[in-house]
């Protein structure tokens, strides 16, 4: 049988779901964790898919490893957490054709595509939804520049590697983007602070209302 996990890559812990999966089956949870941490050692701080192909007669087991989503290679070779919650807007990375075939020749062999092109046409797809920019460009204009052949060199040769230079080009134009990007999130903000407030105040509204008036004072009694 198979059991199919998602675990961070050379750390795997054992928890109440990983129990619930293995314990039922007799295996040696504690060596299943340390198969599964030296298999996915190369992928530490990402979130890796994991097989575990398992003979229930002998307990007996493999383990087979896939590579990363396509979104957290990026967010690993970027660094960041996290896309972008407004990838239209607001951009959290400026990536090199380098850095998208880079993570393409990782990708390409568990992807189902005629050619490493497609491979690296997938990877894009997978920027425009991360808010990623590509050359400083939108990935949807990357895709149509893949289309004409403007990348076919650096494709054909899987160059992966940008040189210095160029990354400190992207980086100067990365930030003239933060910057512009500021007064639009600071908006965001605003107005996020002015909905939470808003809704405090018609929460604190509703809890007055449902408080019952206090009953009034009887009447003094006439002398």
């Amino acid at each position: 049988m198979e059991i199919k996990l998602l675990v961070e890559g050379g750390e795997m812990k054992p928890g109440p779901a990983l129990s619930q999966k293995i314990g039922p089956l007799g295996l040696n949870l504690g060596k299943i964790i340390s198969e599964v941490n030296k298999a996915t050692s190369g992928f530490k701080g990402i979130k890796v898919p994991v097989t575990l192909d398992i003979n229930t007669k002998t307990k007996d087991f493999t383990v087979k490893v896939s590579t990363p989503p396509t979104s957290e290679l990026l967010k690993k070779e970027f660094s960041i957490q996290k896309g972008s919650p407004q990838p239209n807007n607001i951009k959290v990375a400026n990536a090199a054709m380098e850095h998208i075939i880079k993570i393409a020749k990782i990708k390409q062999p568990d992807m189902i595509v005629e050619s490493f092109k497609a491979a690296v046409k997938s990877v894009v797809g997978s920027c425009n939804s991360l808010g990623i920019l590509i050359e400083g460009k939108e990935p949807k204009t990357v895709l149509e520049e893949i289309e004409k052949g403007i990348y076919d060199d650096i494709i054909e040769k899987q160059i992966d590697q940008p040189s210095q230079e160029k990354l400190e080009k992207l980086a100067k134009e990365f930030e003239i983007v933060k910057k512009k990007q500021e007064a639009f999130i600071k908006e965001l903000e605003r107005k996020a602070e002015e909905k939470a407030a808003k809704g405090a105040g018609v929460a604190e509204t509703k809890a007055t209302e449902a408080t019952p008036a206090a009953p009034a004072k009887a009447e003094e009694k006439k002398k």
